[in-house]
């Protein structure tokens, strides 16, 4: 607990002057409004990715295309299982200070990602969408390529090596 003193004037007690101990005051409405701008806001909807057998793989391969970018924390598989041993039990990454979750399903389903949902990249030169271009393609399929259309001056729509879909705009 702080404690502040204050000094009351003799003029206006008409006497020695005073000094009084009290405990530091609540924070008012502005400071409480400044503290919880400083403080990270926690993300409410977090995109969450399903891999089988290769997240760990994919989540490197995308955070090394991104500055910023890091695994925040990993779980994988024991021997008890249910999925294989060592494969990633759940993963949560971020890129660019975007946070993502992803996993290997340990069970095997008769989906997998679909371009109808696609991870929407805004590039400020053309050098690092060329690059992202490049790289996101690279053994994966190209559904729009890298061109100029009516919305955007460089624009292309691609599906990675794991089936993600990636749409990479050139925003000025």
């Amino acid at each position: 607990m702080k404690t502040f003193a204050f000094v009351v004037s003799a003029m206006v007690l008409n006497a020695a002057p005073l000094v009084l101990h009290a405990q530091e005051a609540p924070p008012n409405e502005t400071e409480k409004v400044k503290e919880q701008k400083e403080k990270p806001a926690m993300q409410k909807i977090t995109t969450f990715l399903m891999f089988e057998g290769k997240a760990e793989e994919a989540v490197n391969f995308y955070i090394s295309l991104f500055k910023s970018s890091k695994i925040v924390a990993m779980s994988k598989y024991g021997k008890e299982g249910p999925g294989a041993e060592g494969s990633v039990k759940l993963v949560r990454f971020s890129l660019d200070g975007q946070e993502f979750m992803a996993i290997d399903s340990p069970a095997k389903h008769a989906f997998t990602f679909t371009p109808a949902v696609s991870l929407y990249v805004k590039c400020s030169t053309k050098e690092e969408i060329d690059e992202l271009f490049k790289k996101l393609s690279d053994g994966g399929q190209v559904m729009m390529p890298l061109e100029e259309y009516p919305f955007s001056e460089r624009f292309a729509w691609v599906s990675d090596k794991y089936g993600v879909s990636w749409q990479i705009s050139l925003e000025k």
